[in-house]
């Protein structure tokens, strides 16, 4: 019997020591928002760093929420169309219609999925195969690099290089630009798609109609796609204007527009996004949706129907939610840009979204330098600050690609898309580090 337990026992430790992980996780397991949120939740007083709003969401759309909760309609509580609900995908036909200038099927061009992070990971999975090579901005929105690598494709990565204003100004997120022969460069027969994030994540930048155009000369020539990640269409400041890379010459047919309820809404918790595009593409995403998460949440997309279809009433209207929302935010901007200049932290001056990039080269002092450190210095820096200062933000190297971490890490992102009282807590927390640095 002992000699027949010892032979179970080490027929179990061989099975187990088999690896249980696919090979297409190796080198995608770590994720800069684990540790960050939990260091946040743990040290922060106040949290700039993770990109939600701490404001509620506008009182039509929860609105919309309770009556669809409450009301007589029992089949909202059940699984609707498993490609979007119908009134959802409907409105939101009509609203690209007219931002695209174009017919749309809402049956076969828009599709909804679990926010727009589902909608990503859709795209990858249908439209990267193995050997595929992806171009990808630098910085880019950090689930970019590992779920080309799941799909099984090559990223390949062109950065934004900054190009600093010579009159003593603040930089602004336009002052950083692609390089047009450094961008051509990196297209081949092996490249099967670009991905676009305008407004950008983390920097802020809204891609002019000009850099638009170069991008979408390129796809047409090498017969490329475009990934458009357009979540923060609607927040766009100081009257620049949002222009869709599918409303360019050539581009309808090879692009998939991404968008989110989460943040055209102020609700990132709903989980709701959608992609908008030509049926030859959106098939191929249909196929992935159905065979992982299938279905969202009814109650939601019928909220947020009842949210677009307001704003179609109203769109274009000072009442309209999408014309306050970014009047509201730009004052937040321009608040915590006068702070963080004040205390010497110089921020770089988004055209759009939630975030801005600061730079920390005059507190570097308080934070030593590690020779030899595999860790990026701005990496450092910010958990030392929540550590110490309470104050939670996200290093800049945490949107670059391995090779390239190292060459911009004077940089540090925080998020104005909170209360008034949260930004005041920042500050205070700024200026009390800025008089013990002086005093000391």
């Amino acid at each position: 019997l002992k000699a027949s337990n010892s032979l179970f026992f080490h027929s179990l430790q061989a099975k187990m020591s088999r690896p249980v992980q696919a090979r297409r996780l190796e080198g995608v397991d770590k994720n800069i928002w684990v540790e960050f949120v939990k260091l946040a939740a743990t040290y922060s007083k106040v949290n700039l760093g993770q990109g939600f709003p701490d404001f509620p969401a506008p009182d039509f759309l929860r609105e919309a929420l309770m009556r669809a909760l409450s009301g007589g309609d029992h089949m909202l509580h059940q699984y609707t169309r498993a490609f979007g609900h119908p009134p959802l995908v409907k409105v939101l036909a009509q609203f690209f219609e007219k931002l695209l200038g174009r017919d749309l099927d809402p049956m076969t061009n828009v599709m909804v999925t679990v926010g727009a992070y589902q909608a990503l990971f859709c795209c990858f999975q249908a439209l990267v195969d193995e050997g595929d090579e992806v171009i990808i901005i630098e910085p880019f929105f950090d689930c970019y690099e590992p779920m080309v690598k799941m799909a099984g494709g090559t990223p390949v990565f062109v950065p934004l290089r900054p190009n600093p204003p010579k009159d003593g100004k603040l930089m602004s997120s336009a002052d950083w630009q692609l390089d047009p022969a450094e961008l051509a460069s990196k297209f081949s027969e092996r490249t099967k798609a670009i991905v676009l994030n305008s407004p950008n994540n983390p920097l802020g930048k809204v891609f002019s109609r000009g850099e638009l155009g170069l991008i979408a000369e390129l796809c047409v020539k090498h017969d490329v796609l475009c990934i458009s990640d357009e979540v923060y269409e609607w927040l766009v400041y100081d009257g620049k204007q949002h222009i869709r890379i599918a409303s360019l010459q050539g581009m309808w047919e090879r692009t998939v527009i991404i968008g989110s309820a989460g943040k055209t809404f102020s609700a990132t918790g709903w989980k709701v996004g959608w992609v908008v595009g030509p049926d030859r593409l959106l098939q191929h995403l249909r196929t992935v949706h159905q065979n992982s998460v299938y279905h969202c949440a009814t109650i939601a997309q019928e909220a947020v129907a009842q949210g677009f279809q307001r704003e179609l009433m109203l769109y274009g209207k000072p009442e309209s939610y999408f014309v306050q929302l970014p009047k509201e935010l730009q004052q937040k901007r321009d608040w915590l840009v006068q702070s963080l200049d004040g205390v010497g932290m110089k921020p770089i001056i988004p055209e759009g979204t939630y975030f801005l990039v600061a730079d920390i080269s005059p507190f570097k002092s308080d934070v030593p330098d590690v020779p030899n450190s595999d860790e990026p210095y701005d990496s450092r820096f910010a958990k030392w600050m929540v550590k110490n200062k309470g104050l939670a933000a996200i290093p800049l190297s945490a949107f670059y690609s391995e090779a390239h971490k190292n060459n911009y890490t004077n940089f540090i992102r925080f998020c104005f898309a909170k209360e008034e009282a949260t930004l005041k807590a920042a500050s205070d927390i700024l200026q009390k580090w800025k008089q013990e640095k002086t005093s000391s």
